[in-house]
């Protein structure tokens, strides 16, 4: 089942950030696609919900070093 997230992510500055965001998360098993935009403090995931969850998702970007507003 395809859901689709919308995150406020805080301490993208670049376009770097942006790709480092969505090549993590991209590199999970269950993501189906990415949209992260830096200037909007945003990132879309679409994933499957029956093999990742939402805590999966931000667990991944605060790994990478941003913040997942509530």
């Amino acid at each position: 089942m395809a859901t689709t997230v919308k995150l406020v992510v805080t301490g993208m500055k670049c376009g770097g950030c942006e790709k480092t965001v969505t090549e993590k998360l991209t590199a999970l098993e269950g993501v189906l696609s990415v949209q992260a935009d830096h200037v909007e403090n945003r990132v879309e995931v679409e994933y499957d919900a029956t093999v990742i969850e939402e805590d999966d998702l931000i667990e991944c970007i605060e790994a990478a070093g941003f913040t997942v507003e509530d």
